[in-house]
């Protein structure tokens, strides 16, 4: 599992070149413990559905790589631990993602993680300073795929 890991790290991390992102680094068990630790809410994704997406490991790899530029110690409690950077790196992250799928013309993802992203407004755990980055994000991407819509460029 570590090793598969590993290899998928590195995958991200070459897409991640493409948009200028410099990933910070952390290693494989970091990353396993990470996303197998304790959250507040109860994540609807799984290791597995993670590591079979493109987008949604392009996003843990940034948001762990946030959290280790803020010096945050990544293992099994982190979420828990520190909650609003969490946050901060996670809405990073989405940026980050949601940048990558539009430059893929992958217009349904968008589509797909704003409708979770919507949630994200509701949740009770997000600090209320991050709101308006939140806001933004989902009017930012729901106006570009709309556009793209308009024009019939919009994958089915």
């Amino acid at each position: 599992m570590l090793e598969r890991i590993a290899m998928r790290v590195s995958e991200a991390r070459k897409k991640l070149e493409e948009l200028s992102y410099n990933v910070e680094g952390f290693s494989k068990l970091e990353f396993y413990n990470y996303m197998t630790g304790e959250t507040p809410t109860g994540d609807v994704y799984t290791l597995e559905n993670i590591l079979e997406n493109e987008y949604l490991m392009l996003h843990e790899v940034v948001e762990i790589s946030e959290l280790k530029k803020k010096d945050v110690p990544i293992d099994k409690q982190t979420i828990m631990k520190f909650h609003p950077k969490v946050y901060e790196a996670h809405l990073t992250a989405a940026e980050y993602e949601l940048t990558y799928a539009f430059n893929r013309k992958n217009y349904d993802w968008i589509k797909l993680r704003l409708k979770h992203a919507k949630d994200w407004l509701e949740d009770e755990y997000l600090p209320h300073e991050l709101l308006p980055q939140c806001k933004y994000l989902i009017e930012r991407f729901s106006k570009l795929v709309r556009s793209k819509e308009r024009r019939g460029e919009f994958m089915e």
